[in-house]
């Protein structure tokens, strides 16, 4: 055989032998990408497991029971009073009204406050 054709030979040896590994290499690398995705969402999981058995451990203690019932419900003792206390709207105590780094707002009509600045006075 002369060289010519043994190189032939061994360039449609080693092509098929190529053609032979890509598809279950491809599949191989596919299914590792997809191992590693699914262990990602496992620890994410059993992180949320882990918080979740931690919240069913506080939940079984009263107090903290009962100081969830007075925060979220509102749910007061026999004999105690309850207050609640609602500032007005639009009073200067009251939180909207009171945002750090804005001036108050004007108390003339906005008529007014355009014509001085208009004017200059």
């Amino acid at each position: 055989m002369s060289t010519t054709r043994r190189a032939a030979v061994v360039a449609i040896v080693v092509c098929a032998l190529a053609f032979t590994v890509a598809v279950p290499l491809r599949t191989y690398l596919s299914q590792r990408s997809e191992v590693r995705d699914q262990e990602a969402q496992l620890a994410q999981l059993q992180h949320e497991v882990a918080q979740l058995r931690d919240r069913k451990a506080q939940l079984s203690d009263p107090a903290q029971i009962e100081a969830e019932a007075r925060r979220r419900l509102r749910y007061v003792k026999p004999g105690e009073t309850p207050w609640m206390v609602q500032l007005p709207e639009g009073q200067p105590g009251s939180p909207a009204a009171a945002q750090p780094g804005q001036q108050p707002a004007p108390q003339a009509p906005w008529y007014e406050n355009l014509w001085a600045q208009v004017s200059g006075g």
